[in-house]
């Protein structure tokens, strides 16, 4: 890898400044959903067991570089202590006094919560003056927000330039999953996107026709591919204004030998509910008053063929509307699918995105899975071949 990780650093005795993401749902000031915090504690502990002390960066919604007190990170003090298993101290400032104070009062296996970076406007200005208060905070910069990557903040990008830098625990998982996915793969890889629209991810789509073998195409964009080959699609989510560029990314996979996907056969409803009457016709005869919310069993054996033949996937958007039963079900069964072959060790499969991390977790698919990003943003630009900035500033 072009990164170092905590492997390559000694700590201890070491002030690690440790850049996390622990931007979670908080409910009457209890955290409802610690899965980004659970997923940080191996490099806390990491870093604990090798002498190092923890210092947490972090930012929480979005202050606007205001101090904004139900934006704070004190009320996720217990839910860190709770996953980290040892005592966690709060300071109220990221930087200037009070946090050097908290910095030289810390003990050997007390963790450091700094208060949230985005309280300080150059947070998200990138601003060196900012960057250059917390390094004096720290002795090692580790990043471990892959899902802040993307952005070049003063706590993601700027700092990383001023310490020797590495890569925490859950950003080297993510970083080795991506490039074993996109960088060098096992092929043939197949990629599907789904989602709602063809515009949102465009970029993604023409990164993927260049890097994978089959591009499985599902969602609301299907529609939109569906119409550029003139058929209609009644009264169903589409972009009839893209029509012409999912051509043209039609044209660029021909080009680069990727073959997509599209359905072939739709799951098609006068109304858009739960166990609303439905029916199944070819992807070319959906009714004028009605609309398609799912891929049909023909569409999906078509899938299932190509995962079977495939030994890399890369997962994001779902096949349909898999909020809504029985719309579900091409998601499901190409889900389940996939997680079996990961299962039986026949094929490397990474997700990402909160649609589809949800989708296979409804599922029961997600624990099956090689690797799930928690990443939105991020994982999408990578898919996108973009340099993420807080990846780059720690490339050796």
């Amino acid at each position: 890898m072009g990164w170092n990780t905590l492997d390559d650093m000694e700590l201890a005795g070491k002030r690690v400044l440790l850049r996390v993401d622990i931007n979670v749902p908080v409910d009457n000031g209890v955290v409802s959903d610690d899965t980004r915090i659970r997923r940080v504690a191996p490099t806390v502990a990491d870093i604990l067991a090798r002498g190092g002390s923890p210092i947490l960066l972090a930012h929480f919604g979005r202050p606007k570089g205001q101090v904004v007190p139900e934006m704070s990170l004190s009320p996720l003090q217990p839910a860190l202590e709770a996953a980290f298993g040892a005592p966690v101290v709060f300071c109220a400032d990221c930087r200037g006094p009070a946090a050097e104070a908290a910095v030289a009062a810390l003990q050997d296996g007390e963790i450091l919560l700094l208060e949230n970076t985005r309280f300080h406007s150059g947070e998200e200005k990138n601003d060196a003056d900012l960057a250059a208060e917390m390094a004096q905070l720290g002795d090692i910069y580790c990043s471990d927000a892959f899902s802040a990557a993307h952005r070049a903040h003063a706590s993601t990008e700027a700092l990383a330039q001023l310490l020797p830098a590495c890569a925490g625990r859950l950003m080297q998982a993510e970083l080795s999953a991506l490039e074993g996915a996109l960088g060098q793969p096992k092929r043939p890889v197949t990629a599907v996107v789904g989602g709602a629209k063809v515009s949102s991810k465009l970029e993604l789509l023409g990164n993927l026709v260049e890097k994978v073998d089959h591009l499985v195409i599902g969602g609301g964009m299907a529609n939109t591919f569906l119409a550029a080959q003139g058929i209609d699609v009644g009264k169903s989510l589409c972009e009839h204004d893209m029509t012409g560029t999912a051509l043209e990314i039609v044209a660029k996979a021909q080009t680069a030998g990727c073959k997509i996907l599209l359905p072939t056969d739709v799951v098609v409803a006068r109304e858009f509910k739960a166990g609303a009457d439905n029916q199944t016709v070819a992807a070319d005869a959906c009714p004028a008053d009605a609309m398609i919310l799912d891929a049909g069993p023909a569409t999906v054996a078509a899938m299932a063929d190509v995962l079977a033949s495939s030994q890399t996937l890369i997962w994001n958007g779902p096949m349909g509307a898999f909020e809504i039963p029985p719309f579900d079900a091409a998601t499901n069964a190409a889900a389940q699918q996939a997680a079996a072959l990961t299962k039986s060790g026949d094929l490397i499969s990474v997700a990402g995105g909160g649609d589809t991390v949800a989708a296979l977790n409804q599922a029961g698919a997600a624990k099956d899975f090689s690797y799930i990003s928690t990443a939105g943003g991020a994982f999408l630009e990578w898919m996108e071949g973009k340099t993420l900035p807080g990846v780059a500033a720690l490339t050796r």
